[in-house]
Order: structure tokens, then C-alpha cells, then sequence
């Protein structure tokens, strides 16, 4: 049953730690060699995400794959290198078969300290794929991200979109979490068969992708654009929550780049700004707002 209320005019204070207004959790997708592409059996090229070809192109897109090797080669390292050098913590959303494919990234996120999220076995959606199908792809990306990380992920995002039974499979699977939701601001519980579930929200307007729809151009508008965020959600009476999502392959090139430095530096200067992993708003919320 669909919820249109959702905590209406009485939203809950989310107590945040050490008094902070708002938890912000910047989120790296590393999908770089789950997609698509021919030389892994499939019938084309992944090209979403990328910065666009000049015509399309039929059969194997050899710039395609290269866009998504920047992401790999190049991107994860200058993400890495912002972050690791402000002692800023984030999350990964995990493609397992990119995760595998990186070893030393894998190994650069396990000494960052940060906490690494199922995003699917291949980047691929799960809508419309068979229920016994589905299971064994959780179960199997699971496995990899344990072994490679050295601690099972806790929570998921799945490419959009899930399908109708991704998140009781998650629960099956032993996640405390998934964020295959875009309807809060805040952390909630939804009913599961009877048992309560926790849903950690996530966004796509407060996300890198938007460069690769034109609706940003430069750096300075992604720091303007999620600075206005921030100050937006600070100004507000009750605290909240920030999903910032970014991209290997997008937000890393160096113009970008610039404006997500300066936007890191900027939010530590914000007292009220708690930057934080995303299992560490989840346990949060499970310890302070049980259902």
C-alpha cells in the first residue's frame, strides 16, 4: 500500500549526534565494469552515464567503454584522494562485479573506513526479473562485496528500479537496510509481511547525473546547487537528512571536481552538518527510533 502522508506536519527530531541539524551522506557509485558491454557476452554497450556519443552506434562502442574506464582509472582516485584527505567519511554503492574488477580501489575503501553498499551483481535493473533470478544475484553480489571488502554490506540500492520483491529478498539476505526509495528526508520503517523494515531514502536531485542532463555545467553550480541544499535543510525547524550521489565517470573530471573540493571544504565549516556513512545513519536510527 502506497503512503502519501508519510510523517505529515509532525516530523520526528532525528537526534542526530552531537546536536548536529542535518546528516549529510555523500555517496560514490562505483558501477565501472558491471555494465554492459560486448567483451562480457552482452548484446551492446552500456552507454548511459557517459558524456554521449556523436551518433549512435551499432554494435560495440569502444568510447562508451572508455568513458566507463575513466571512472575506474582516473575518477575513483581523485574522489578518493578528496575525500581520504579531509578525513571526510562516505559510502560506496557497490556493483560487486566492478568491485571485483577493482582490487585496489576495493582495498583503498576498506583503509578510508568506509562503508560499502550492495548496488547489484552487474549494474542492472531488477524490475521484471524472476524471483528465484533475483535471490541468487543478491546472494551472489553479497558474497563478492564480503570478500572483497572483509565485512557483508548492510545496506542496498538497486539500479533503478527494484522490482516487487527486491526488498523482502534483502531482508531474506540479512541487510539491515535498503534505500530503494525516494519519498523522505528522513529514515523510516515500513511494514514487511508483519515485521518492521528499515528504509534509509535516497534521491536523484541532489546527484551528479544532472551534468550528464545539461541541467548542471560547471563545478561552481554543483557547489552552489548543493550548498543551497545544505543551507535550505539547516534553515528548516525539524533535521533532516542529505543524499548527495556521485559518479566515478561524472562528478571526477576536473572541472567538476573543483566544485565538489570546494563544497567539501565549505560543509566543514557548518557545525550543524554531521558528514557521516550511511550504516551510521541507519544503526542511528534504529537505536534512537525503534518502531
Amino acid at each position: 500500500m502506497r503512503d502519501f502522508e508519510g510523517y505529515g506536519r509532525n516530523p520526528p527530531d532525528p537526534r542526530w549526534p552531537n546536536g548536529a541539524k542535518l546528516a549529510l551522506n555523500f555517496v560514490i557509485n562505483h558501477e565501472e565494469g558491471g555494465e554492459e558491454s560486448f567483451p562480457d557476452g552482452d548484446p551492446r554497450s552500456e552507454n548511459a552515464l557517459t558524456e554521449g556519443s556523436t551518433a549512435p552506434v551499432k554494435g560495440r562502442d569502444l568510447a562508451a567503454e572508455s568513458m566507463f574506464q575513466y571512472g575506474s582509472r582516473v575518477g575513483f582516485w581523485r574522489l578518493h584522494r578528496l575525500f581520504t584527505e579531509r578525513g571526510l567519511p562516505c559510502t560506496v554503492f557497490a556493483v560487486a562485479r566492478a568491485l571485483e574488477r577493482t582490487p585496489q580501489a576495493a582495498a583503498a575503501m576498506r583503509e578510508a573506513g568506509w562503508d560499502v553498499d550492495g548496488h547489484g551483481l552487474r549494474w542492472e535493473m531488477h524490475i521484471g526479473m524472476e524471483e528465484a533470478e533475483e535471490r541468487a544475484r543478491i546472494a551472489e553480489a553479497t558474497a563478492i562485496i564480503t570478500r572483497m571488502i572483509g565485512t557483508p554490506p548492510l545496506g542496498w540500492y538497486t539500479r533503478y528500479a527494484p522490482s516487487l520483491h527486491t526488498r523482502r529478498l534483502l531482508a531474506e539476505a540479512g541487510y539491515l537496510y535498503d534505500s530503494d526509495a525516494y519519498d523522505d528526508e528522513l529514515p523510516y520503517w515500513r511494514d514487511l509481511r508483519g515485521t518492521p523494515r528499515l528504509v534509509v531514502p535516497y534521491n536523484l536531485a541532489h546527484n551528479d547525473v544532472r551534468f550528464q542532463r545539461t541541467a548542471l555545467t560547471t563545478g561552481e553550480e554543483f557547489f552552489q546547487y548543493i550548498k543551497g541544499a545544505v543551507e535550505v535543510l539547516l534553515s528548516e525547524p525539524t533535521g533532516r537528512m542529505l543524499s548527495v550521489g556521485l559518479h566515478n565517470r561524472i562528478i571526477a573530471h576536473p572541472g567538476r571536481a573543483a566544485g565538489l573540493a570546494k563544497l567539501l571544504d565549505w560543509v566543514a565549516t557548518q557545525p550543524q552538518v554531521w558528514v557521516c556513512r550511511r550504516g551510521e545513519i541507519a544503526r542511528h536510527w534504529i537505536a534512537n527510533h525503534a518502531p
